[in-house]
């Protein structure tokens, strides 16, 4: 067979080295396992990118989907932490970052009826390896919360404005953490948490839960900050918050994150 023209390892004289290049927009099933000691089976949308030098003119975006591919039909969180290294090998680059990202549920039970239902979160994994063999990952949460205004219910005569917010929120570790108790972290430091099943009596539970305890999105990310500041595993946090406002035309903000060590 005659040999085939390699485009992406001819020299390219521009002198610009590129930070990140690769593939996104992958989408593969995983394996996640919660806190009861069940797997859950889901499918996560997958980034991969290595570092590339000046001189060279491309990279091989086969050998991506070969690494992710390489692990059979199904990743599990070892297998998507040793993947950069992997890529490193193929691609004989010094760094490479992978992201996953997908739907986590948890099952929760309405405060007062206790009926059952599933609430879903979306969850990223963030995973960089260089040449040398240091390892950073970073785990974010992406949790919806209730929210209700301190400043219209001390203003008003009958109830206050509430609404929907997100928070999101990344962390690094120095031992594994649970996905359910970050996302628990993050719930209480809003003024209720949310459900997918509520009868009457849940939904003047939770009415009422929000009311007694109204917060701006400054409080809730300070809530958030404090504690994690308190967990000894957490070494690193970046906490965003926005309400989704239900008498403005715009969304409130606020962001807190942890200067690294």
């Amino acid at each position: 067979m005659k040999e085939l023209k390699d485009t992406q390892n001819e020299r390219d004289d521009r002198d610009l080295a590129i930070d990140r290049v690769g593939v996104k927009g992958i989408r593969f099933p995983i394996e996640v396992s919660d806190k009861g000691g069940s797997v859950q089976r889901t499918v996560a949308t997958v980034a991969m990118t290595v570092d590339l030098p000046a001189h060279f003119k491309g990279t091989h975006m086969s050998r991506f989907v070969e690494a992710l591919h390489a692990h059979g039909g199904c990743l599990n969180v070892q297998s998507m932490v040793g993947l950069p290294r992997e890529i490193l090998q193929r691609l004989e680059a010094s760094r490479a970052h992978v992201e996953f990202q997908f739907p986590f549920f948890r099952s929760k039970e309405a405060p007062v009826t206790g009926r059952p239902g599933l609430v879903d979160y979306e969850v990223k994994f963030e995973v960089e390896a260089d040449a040398s063999g240091v390892i950073d990952f970073i785990v974010t949460v992406m949790v919806p919360v209730a929210t209700l205004c301190p400043c219209s219910k001390a203003i008003s005569d009958r109830g206050a404005h509430n609404q929907r917010g997100l928070v999101t929120y990344a962390v690094r570790f120095s031992e594994p953490i649970w996905l359910e108790d970050l996302i628990a972290l993050v719930e209480r430091s809003a003024s209720c948490e949310l459900y997918s099943v509520l009868k009457r009596p849940d939904e003047k539970a939770v009415t009422e839960r929000a009311y007694d305890n109204p917060v701006f999105v400054e409080d809730l990310v300070r809530n958030v900050a404090s504690r994690s500041n308190a967990h000894s595993d957490i070494t690193w946090y970046r906490v965003e918050a926005e309400n989704f406002e239900s008498i403005h035309n715009h969304n409130a903000y606020a962001m807190i994150e942890k200067s690294a060590c």
